[in-house]
């Protein structure tokens, strides 16, 4: 038993030090290059922007009082790194060097609770770590505040969730042309549509728009993400045309992130997914497995339930008010959609096999009613959503 209990510790203690990485030459070394911080329903993601795959890190460490770090092994501090300025949750936020090695140091604000979780972005070479706030019972006097205000006026917190941002995806470009059927190409089409919309959104709503591409352009999918990401998104809409080997298939329909319920949902994803053969780094997606897309979903489940609702908001404004055929909102696991860090969706604006469909997407008519369509239901989104923040006041 004292042979078998040694032989144990020796084969832990052997594990132990074969989950640390060897040691890295520095220019081989993934660095740092900026600390993001994105508000969720119940805390904050802060996001580590890394030049590339960081080797290995551990789990939140608790450190004294409110503190927590994080290790980053193998990996340096870029010479010019941003970092978000600390709040709500978190009362200060560093990046500090550790040998080789760099530390995430976090600091909760006092009476703050979270549940911490690290995990790798699945389409980037950032890492997530979610903390879920707890925060301390509020007192009988600010239980008589209506949530979100101060004396009738809107928190500071509450307008950070202004949904101020929204970022305008038009997929395929450039070489990849996406789905060409009846003379007609989606990248066009598409491209085309998310004009419209951001034109609409600009003069009617007051927001700030970002595209993730204007031109002809070809953009890789992890990259969409990272533009969202990087322009302080609030809302993530990927705009499509849909194929079918059926020409009498026709329709919309309107995708958030989760695991494919269909086969219908599984062609569509397997189509639009396939532009990774076009990219760079084909094999930086092998790890976007089911186990992956069940930490996304669980560390981003705030989003996805708005996501749905804007989802259906979408179907039913082209089916009420374009006429159009609602095939439904569906889920399935879209690499452009993985990576934003925001409630996030696809629209398929009809089939392009579809002779008639086909005609109807590439006519301006087609796609200024498609276009209005989309505005209307992410106006009536915001407003719901707004009016939940008590950022809109009724008569």
């Amino acid at each position: 038993m004292r042979h078998s209990g040694l032989r144990i510790c020796l084969l832990l203690l052997a594990l132990t030090f074969a989950a640390r990485p060897a040691a890295v030459d520095a220019q081989d070394r993934p660095s740092v290059e900026r600390v993001s911080l994105v508000d969720i329903e119940d805390g904050l993601l802060v996001r580590i922007h890394a030049s590339a795959r960081v080797p290995a890190y551990t789990e939140p460490v608790r450190i004294g009082r409110g503190g927590l770090d994080v290790t980053l092994f193998n990996t340096s501090r870029a010479r010019r790194v941003r970092v978000d300025e600390a709040r709500d949750a978190l009362q200060d936020v560093s990046l500090e060097p550790s040998g080789n090695h760099l530390k995430l140091r976090m600091t909760l604000a006092d009476g703050v609770q979270v549940i911490p979780e690290i995990f790798r972005d699945a389409t980037t070479s950032d890492l997530v770590v979610a903390l879920r706030s707890r925060p301390a019972a509020p007192s009988v006097a600010e239980n008589t505040r209506a949530p979100g205000s101060d004396n009738g006026r809107p928190s500071t917190a509450g307008e950070r969730w202004r949904l101020d941002t929204i970022v305008i995806d038009a997929g395929h470009g450039g070489r990849d042309h996406g789905a060409v059927a009846n003379g007609v190409r989606e990248k066009d089409v598409v491209l085309s549509v998310a004009k419209k919309l951001g034109d609409y959104l600009e003069s009617n709503l007051n927001v700030n728009v970002v595209y993730t591409r204007e031109t002809d352009e070809f953009v890789e999918l992890r990259n969409r993400g990272r533009i969202a990401n990087e322009a302080g998104g609030k809302l993530f809409v990927s705009i499509h045309a849909n194929s079918a080997p059926n020409r009498s298939a026709y329709g919309t329909e309107t995708f958030f992130l989760g695991p494919y319920r269909t086969e219908a949902a599984r062609r569509v994803m397997e189509t639009e997914n396939r532009v990774v053969l076009l990219e760079s780094d084909p094999e930086h997606y092998d790890r976007l497995d089911e186990d992956a897309l069940i930490r996304q979903t669980l560390a981003y489940s705030s989003y996805l339930r708005k996501s749905e609702e804007l989802a259906d908001l979408i179907e039913r404004q082209f089916e009420e008010r374009v006429g159009r055929n609602s095939r439904g909102v569906k889920q399935a696991p879209f690499y452009v959609l993985w990576s934003a860090s925001m409630p996030s969706i696809l629209v398929e604006l009809g089939f392009l096999t579809n002779r008639d469909e086909a005609r109807f997407l590439a006519s301006d008519d087609g796609q200024t009613y498609l276009a209005s369509a989309i505005f209307r239901a992410i106006r009536d989104f915001k407003e719901q959503y707004e009016r939940g923040l008590n950022l809109i006041t009724t008569d």
